[in-house]
């Protein structure tokens, strides 16, 4: 069944009762909100923390424009655009590994963290990437390592040496820093899910199948929009002290 209305000389209508396509069009519009937000707001921080809130808004702007095309896609085609979530993804899931890097530069963070998380994110999505689309008779072998780099991650931010600085440095950037380790081991946790609903392998007869494309089309909008707005209030409260 057609998830849309077709209006002679004009486009596509997604039906009111679409709540994938309106999750679509709401998440572009709070992404687009926040990126606003965040780039009218860089005047009022110093050159330390302006990079951090710079990046907040190039993660909400790049996914605002992913969504778009992410509601049209869905509302020409009634499927869900996997492939454009996932070039989403790649851009700014690094990113926001990123983040962690610039506010725990004031403890000494080098790049080779920098460098790590990073890594670490692209073997996550690039993984992840190749079991949903590519190979989907493997896909539970391309999940495994896709887990496996997330979940270094999580240790890395929670226990390793991201996390050591942040004691170092105190304060704002380590009540900052645990609030995005929340982010991360929480607010991501559905994207594993949403890979196991979609694919098959030996978890299928524990949780099923399914869509999740309202559950990661909300969980994008918070983990990204509240990225940023953690990284303002960083910001916002360094600036005063």
């Amino acid at each position: 069944m057609t998830n849309l209305m077709i209006i002679p000389g004009l486009i596509a209508k997604l039906l009111p009762t679409d709540y994938v396509g309106f999750t679509f069009f709401v998440g572009c519009m709070a992404m687009m909100a926040a990126s606003a937000f965040f780039f009218l707001s860089l005047n009022q921080f110093d050159k330390k923390w302006r990079t951090s809130v710079l990046v907040s808004g190039l993660i909400t702007f790049i996914a605002a424009v992913h969504y778009f095309y992410m509601k049209e896609y869905w509302a020409e085609i009634g499927e869900s655009p996997t492939f454009f979530r996932y070039v989403d993804w790649i851009l700014t899931v690094p990113l926001m590994c990123v983040e962690f890097y610039l506010i725990l530069k004031v403890a000494g963070a080098k790049t080779d963290l920098l460098w790590k998380m990073i890594a670490l994110s692209l073997v996550m999505l690039v993984t992840g990437y190749v079991g949903e689309t590519i190979d989907r008779p493997n896909a539970w072998i391309w999940g495994l390592v896709s887990g496996i780099a997330y979940f270094v991650i999580v240790y890395e931010i929670w226990l390793g040496k991201a996390s050591k600085l942040a004691q170092a440095a105190g304060g704002n950037v380590l009540a900052s820093h645990k609030i995005l380790c929340w982010f991360v081991l929480v607010g991501w946790a559905i994207y594993p899910l949403g890979y196991m609903l979609g694919t098959d392998g030996w978890y299928t007869g524990l949780i099923g199948k399914g869509s999740v494309d309202v559950a990661y089309n909300i969980a994008d909008a918070i983990n990204k929009i509240g990225f940023g707005l953690v990284i303002y209030n960083l910001a916002s409260k360094s600036q005063t002290n």
